[in-house]
């Protein structure tokens, strides 16, 4: 499969684990059957992520995947596009001592609207004022020697893979000449194959961990309609899945589901 395609789809796997390696490659032998010369026009321009992180977000083993978590497409800024969902490779400090949360978040909207959700859930801020004044005497705290928040962007994203989420988004690559939703369809065989993947993998945890199976059960987080069109694959509704708006919504932050579902993970406290 190697000389198949653009040295590009090779050299990132890089960035994966090995565990995935075999499923990457029969992904992008899927999209290259559904459009031939989707990788060679892939190849002919920039795209986003740029770099080896094309396949950045496989980068927990595929046996410690429990959630997937799904959002739309690469930020559309060189530095802030990783290849993990929602991780902004622009944002560094998460808070801003005497402002509240840092610019660099505040400017990655989806991650500043992921962030106060997170914050309403833990019950340090007030579902009807999540306005920056607000979020002054947070940041002060968190930025104290010796707190317990996190501090960092790269301590969420840690955070997240140590609970065993796959930071997937429905299109792996930004173009700004094409439109989000038109590479979300050519990345939908991609993604097929890795939901089948998922499924092979968590009958064998099921069959390991005997009565406990049901702790090993893979879920689905579909973040905007993007994310939600997953659904209309039969190998996501195998899934136990939880569905919202985008976070670029203000709305998302007074998600119901979501602030029961992320209520259990602490994510913004250091471990």
């Amino acid at each position: 499969m190697k000389n198949e395609f653009p040295d590009f789809v090779e050299t990132s796997l890089i960035a994966a684990h090995p565990s995935w390696h075999s499923c990457l490659r029969q992904g992008v032998l899927a999209v290259s059957r559904a459009e031939p010369d989707y990788f060679s026009r892939l190849a002919e321009r920039v795209f986003l992520p740029t770099g080896p992180r094309l396949f950045a977000a496989f980068s927990i083993p595929l046996s410690e995947v429990r959630y997937v978590l799904m959002g739309e497409g690469p930020y559309p800024r060189e530095k802030s596009a990783t290849g993990v969902c929602f991780m902004d490779g622009a944002v560094d400090a998460l808070w801003e001592p005497g402002v509240g949360l840092s610019k660099s978040v505040n400017k990655a909207t989806s991650l500043r609207n992921f962030m106060k959700m997170l914050l309403v859930a833990e019950g340090v801020l007030d579902l009807d004022n999540t306005k920056a004044a607000a979020l002054v005497p947070v940041a002060d705290n968190a930025c104290l020697p010796g707190s317990t928040w996190i501090r960092t962007g790269a301590q969420l994203q840690h955070n997240l893979l140590h609970h065993g989420f796959l930071l997937l988004n429905a299109s792996l690559v930004f173009r700004s000449d094409v439109k989000p939703i038109q590479d979300a369809k050519s990345w939908r065989p991609f993604l097929t194959v890795v939901l089948q993947e998922l499924l092979r993998q968590q009958e064998t945890n099921m069959h390991d961990s005997g009565s406990d199976g049901a702790d090993r059960r893979v879920e689905l987080i579909l973040w905007g309609k993007m994310a939600e069109k997953m659904k209309q694959l039969p190998e996501a509704n195998q899934f136990k899945s939880y569905i919202s708006e985008h976070p670029y919504n203000l709305s998302f932050i007074r998600n119901q589901v979501m602030l029961d579902l992320f209520r259990r993970w602490h994510l913004l406290r250091a471990r």
